[in-house]
């Protein structure tokens, strides 16, 4: 396990070498950042198998006494600055952290990413920026893996930029048209606002422990040495980084503009990649949220009800289909916060991984549809299920899967998080999760029928199945969809069931509460009838609705005017208040004080040059008023 940290190293590797070479290589060098990614996922099994079958008493590994679990830590001293004045010695260390967390997520990354890169493939050829676009790629999958693997703060805040800085490029790939420009610049600044809140709870970190490494952050938590209130600010600041990453609000505006990228950028960011950083953030540092009275877990739940049930609305009347989708992964990445902040830890980390295979899947899906119709919008499609089988096969147990729908992946991990927040939180939450689950159910199903179902349009008479490259990866994720959801159970044999395998402080069981489970599945399947109805069968009318609710559906459409509110106050505030800065920082501290001594003197200067003129009779005459003058002043003071 100690090699693990040869597993973004591949990917780190092939990004330079196709920016160098790639124009000299088949296919642009773009099969070296699919070799990359393999021989990382190669990497997640060898991992997992040594793990598995590690001895606590090897060099390395211990039971940590927050999870319960063994935790494998390789620390390597990477510059170390002896007594820099006052602050003592500085030890700068990276290394790598590995237990069932970071298990699970590598999983979910390298798996999702091998299947993006195979799929861009087809879906970028003939780009001409092709090996570019693999480069990035291979940067971006290298920094998300080492964000996983890192053992410490300063490493894991290193990987988060770059993360950042990688999606800003894949997002704004091309560049060309404006929109997708200024959806880069909104995701970099916007989540960069997030990032200020992480690396001041990083630093408050190493101020009261003394070093970057987070074992012995959570073991000073749980001795006592870190206090409550530090504690706490620590684990709010910390959110706001997790907050900005995972799209939750108010700093959710960035991804929905992020579709502007290629359709496999947003499978990357919008499934198992970057917008799980944040959540995966949370679970990392779960000792320091969950210590003392756990009052930050109350805000993770407030935050992520909110931002799951306010997403789960406007994706209900969105049109666009890839919007759909993103608001769809921000209403589930609140749920994974919900959870978490429910003490539902390994309900966070199964649906995690549940809605990372379904939604990648759903992304590919878009794709292929966008591919084949060049349409994007959801009222230029329909009956696509005719010229499209397997796309629409697929798609279909994507959006089955995160509807809710027994027995996918997605029913499994969403009956866990009403599990966790029926046991921790009060009757709203429960009746709110339970309500969000619903909306998730109709608008998948609404997305479903409205691009596959009814009749086929004459525009798309044209459209056909994507090619291999395309379909494979797509029927890949689609069998994980579907049957990911087993590893809750205790199988005769296994390892015991997820429960057993990622959790915190306490393994346990998967077990099914009857109640909560049969209202969830009514409301599921009571929505998917609906949506059926309503844009299949046309039985159902919703003119009447919408005339009546119509403020309401206004409000919900503009997206609760976040985006106008935050323009109102760059253009009300920030620049009025910059632009007051920038006048006393040039008429005042520029042109009075930094300025204006200079001035006075080349003013003083140019008044008394008219003087110095050259000639010897005019000094000996200024000298000559100059001694008269002087005995007069004498004269008088004397008499």
């Amino acid at each position: 396990m100690e090699w693990a940290w040869l597993i973004p190293i591949f990917s780190f590797a092939a990004a330079p070498l196709i920016v160098l070479f790639g124009k000299y290589l088949p296919s642009k060098g773009a099969f070296l950042s699919v070799l990359a990614i393999v021989a990382g996922f190669g990497g997640f099994w060898v991992v997992l198998i040594s793990w598995m079958g590690a001895d606590p008493s090897t060099s390395g590994c211990f039971t940590s006494e927050n999870t319960h679990l063994l935790t494998c830590d390789y620390e390597r001293s990477w510059f170390n600055a002896g007594v820099i004045g006052d602050v003592g010695s500085v030890t700068l260390n990276w290394g790598i952290l590995i237990d069932p967390l970071t298990i699970a997520v590598l999983g979910l990354v390298t798996f999702v990413a091998m299947m993006v890169q195979i799929y861009s493939l087809a879906y970028m050829k003939g780009d001409p920026r092709f090996g570019w676009y693999f480069a990035i790629h291979s940067m971006f999958a290298a920094a998300m893996l080492t964000l996983v693997l890192a053992d410490n703060f300063l490493l894991l805040y290193v990987a988060w930029e770059l993360v950042g800085i990688c999606s800003y490029l894949l997002i704004g790939f091309w560049h060309e048209r404006a929109a997708a420009r200024e959806a880069a610049k909104k995701a970099f600044i916007v989540t960069r606002i997030g990032d200020v809140g992480l690396l001041i709870g990083i630093l408050l970190i190493y101020r009261e422990v003394g070093t970057f490494s987070m074992l012995d952050a959570f073991e000073a938590v749980r001795t006592g040495a870190m206090s409550e209130g530090v504690t706490t600010a620590a684990a709010i600041l910390l959110f706001l980084g997790a907050m900005g990453k995972s799209a939750q609000i108010p700093f959710h505006v960035w991804l929905p503009d992020a579709m502007e990228g290629p359709t496999p950028v947003s499978a990357l960011i919008h499934a198992a990649t970057m917008v799980i950083a944040g959540v995966f953030l949370v679970a990392r540092t779960f000792p320091m949220f969950e210590a003392y009275d756990a009052d930050p877990l109350l805000i993770v739940s407030i935050v992520g009800l909110v931002t799951a049930l306010v997403a789960a609305t406007i994706a209900l009347v969105a049109t666009d289909l890839k919007r759909i989708l993103a608001y769809s992964t921000i209403s589930h990445l609140g749920l994974m916060m919900l959870s978490l902040g429910a003490f539902g830890y390994t309900a966070a980390i199964f649906h995690m991984m549940a809605h990372g295979f379904s939604k990648a899947l759903l992304f590919l899906g878009a794709g292929s549809v966008l591919h084949s119709t060049e349409f994007q919008e959801t009222g230029e499609m329909g009956g696509l299920r005719r010229v499209m089988p397997v796309t629409a096969i697929v798609f279909s147990i994507g959006a089955l899967s995160l509807g809710g729908i027994p027995i996918l992946a997605g029913f499994w991990s969403k009956d866990e998080i009403l599990v966790a927040v029926s046991d921790n939180r009060n009757v709203t939450f429960i009746v709110l999760t339970l309500f969000t689950a619903m909306l998730s159910a109709l608008y998948m199903a609404r997305a479903m029928f409205l691009v596959f179902f009814g009749p086929l349009k004459s525009q798309n008479e044209h459209a056909h199945e994507s090619p291999g490259a395309m379909v494979v990866p797509m029927i890949l994720l689609g069998v994980l969809a579907l049957g990911f959801g087993l590893i809750s159970f205790n199988w005769p044999g296994s390892y015991g069931g997820i429960g057993t395998f990622v959790y915190f402080k306490h393994a346990h069981d998967f077990h099914f509460e009857i109640w909560l489970g049969a209202v969830s599945i009514v409301l599921a399947v009571g929505a998917f009838i609906a949506a059926y109805l309503i844009y299949v069968k046309r039985s159902v009318s919703l003119e009447n609705s919408r005339s009546n609710f119509s403020g309401i559906l206004k409000v919900i459409e503009n997206k609760y005017y976040f985006d106008e509110v935050y323009q109102w106050t760059v253009d009300r505030v920030v620049l009025v208040f910059s632009r007051s800065i920038s006048f006393f920082d040039r008429a005042i501290v520029n042109d009075i004080i930094v300025n204006g001594p200079a001035d006075v003197t080349r003013k003083f200067g140019i008044a008394i040059r008219v003087h110095v003129t050259g000639h010897v009779y005019t000094y000996t005459l200024a000298m000559a008023i100059g001694s008269v003058g002087l005995a007069i002043f004498v004269w008088l003071r004397v008499a």
